[in-house]
């Protein structure tokens, strides 16, 4: 099993203007309380997460709507290159024409974000075409975002609601071969949210039950 979730560490950083990561001391047993608690407070957006479809368009699904089903199984992790920033159709070209449900790609992102990358590879709207024409259901990547950090048109990410795809961010895929697995990623049940944190593994291929729901 390959953990491709981020820590989620004292100061992770997140989204600029998003709130930031705290988790702080409810009750402590060394001050008399019978159990250790936390209180978290953070963005649903921190560190490795889910995007529901209605963080991006307001008659889209929240994320109770979304099924757990594209988040488990087939997956393809691939290294791309974004010279200009975005990740093109082309990064598909030496790959079979029809892929498995689930695409996680590798940017290059490091294991551990001390600061909030400003520069990160993007998607470009025609990379998630091509992707959804060969059967992806699911993109992850170790980046931020599908979109670059200043943009307000959120292209890849209404690529995306157009064709079908959901979307998994922040990944940590600095130790990972290139290659086939199965993917179990699970957000938090946050019903009404925009999106959630999640804990994301690959296990060898073929672990999971055959037949992929997506």
């Amino acid at each position: 099993m390959i953990d491709i979730s981020r820590p989620l560490t004292p100061g992770h950083p997140t989204w600029p203007g998003d709130a930031p990561f705290r988790l702080e001391a409810g009750g402590r047993i060394a001050r008399g309380d019978s159990v250790n608690t936390g209180e978290l407070r953070t963005s649903t957006h921190t560190g490795t997460h889910v995007d529901a479809p209605w963080h991006y368009a307001d008659a889209a699904p929240r994320l109770g709507e979304v099924g757990l089903e594209v988040y488990l199984g087939r997956c393809r992790v691939l290294r791309v290159e974004a010279p200009a920033g975005l990740v093109g159709p082309d990064a598909l070209a030496p790959l079979p024409g029809t892929l498995p449900p689930r695409l996680l790609l590798h940017t290059g992102q490091p294991a551990h974000w001390a600061e909030f990358p400003a520069a990160f590879a993007a998607l470009d709207p025609a990379f998630v075409r091509e992707a959804a024409r060969r059967g992806v259901r699911l993109i992850g990547t170790d980046s931020p975002s599908v979109d670059p950090l200043t943009s307000k048109t959120l292209d890849a990410h209404h690529a995306c609601l157009g064709a079908g795809i959901l979307i998994l961010e922040g990944l940590n895929l600095s130790a990972v071969p290139d290659g086939e697995y199965d993917l179990v990623c699970l957000p938090l049940p946050l019903v009404e949210a925009d999106g959630a944190p999640a804990r994301a593994v690959l296990l060898p291929a073929g672990t999971l039950p055959t037949g992929d729901p997506a």
